[in-house]
């Protein structure tokens, strides 16, 4: 299957293992105990429009179906579903520290919460999850104090600045640096692919500073705009205090590549859910 990458140059790598195809950062591979992924629509048992790894249990899927798609990405990945902890996206910046209480929210038990769109722990073991057809995923590692954050970032997160809540959060609960922090903006969907209104606008324009607008977005002859998410996101890492050179980028959208990633927008919703997954090894 061809991929296509902005400017034509693979910025992750495309791994496999276990007959499962994912995705990850070369900078997050060279740190010690880390484990990390994107899902893509390869290596599953899905059917349909959910072919073939589909990770949500609430878009009509069959429930069999979504448990052995996590039981493969565990065994690609090398994590037990059981350790998971999964968010309650509801398009907030609510960022929950996930302690050892949460383990197996969302796959094995009920999760204890609702409206959290980010999470971060120090909690060896523990794998958080969060889940995508278009929108943001941020990835976060502290190397110094064993800490990461997982957060999920739509325009309306983007708007309210998400990046920033999860490094404050981490900050105040672990003591992590933004200066030490690797971050990384996932696969979602590109400046070419989203169209937006003026209403969109109007809270990007409150959010950022007016001399990035013309970075961020531009308005075309129909009165609409093309909103850029990834830099909008770079822009809230880099002001939250991480080094540009401490922050990766996807260079893969997911509406340019509907066959390999899950897009809401090119499939008119008709789709499952990708997984982005961070974890600490034991």
């Amino acid at each position: 299957m061809e991929i296509k990458w902005k400017d034509g140059v693979p910025r992750m790598n495309v791994r496999e293992n276990a007959g499962v195809t994912f995705l990850t950062y070369p900078a997050f591979e060279e740190i010690p105990g880390i484990l990390h992924g994107f899902t893509t629509r390869l290596g599953g048992v899905s059917q349909g429009i959910f072919g073939t790894m589909n990770l949500s249990f609430t878009r009509g899927d069959e429930e069999n179906a979504v448990r052995e798609n996590y039981r493969r990405i565990g065994r690609a990945l090398g994590f037990s579903p059981e350790d998971l902890v999964t968010s309650d996206q509801t398009h907030t910046t609510n960022v929950r520290v996930v302690t050892e209480a949460d383990r197996g929210c969302g796959i094995t038990k009920p999760r204890l919460y609702t409206d959290v769109d980010g999470m971060v722990t120090d909690v060896p073991g523990l794998v958080l999850a969060t889940f995508y057809a278009d929108c943001v995923p941020l990835y976060f590692v502290d190397p110094d104090h064993r800490a990461i954050g997982l957060s999920h970032s739509g325009w309306r997160g983007t708007a309210g600045r998400m990046g920033e809540r999860t490094v404050k959060k981490m900050r105040e609960t672990y003591g992590s640096r933004p200066d030490r922090l690797l971050a990384a903006v996932g696969p979602s969907i590109c400046q070419d692919c989203y169209e937006v209104s003026q209403d969109v606008i109007g809270e990007f324009e409150r959010a950022f500073k007016r001399e990035y607008w013309d970075r961020l977005f531009y308005k075309k002859a129909n009165g609409k705009y093309q909103l850029d998410l990834w830099e909008a996101n770079r822009r809230i890492l880099l002001e939250a205090g991480i080094p540009e050179t401490r922050i990766s980028m996807p260079g893969i959208c997911t509406c340019c590549n509907p066959d390999f990633l899950f897009s809401h927008r090119a499939t008119g919703g008709k789709r499952g859910n990708l997984g982005a997954f961070l974890g600490l090894r034991p």
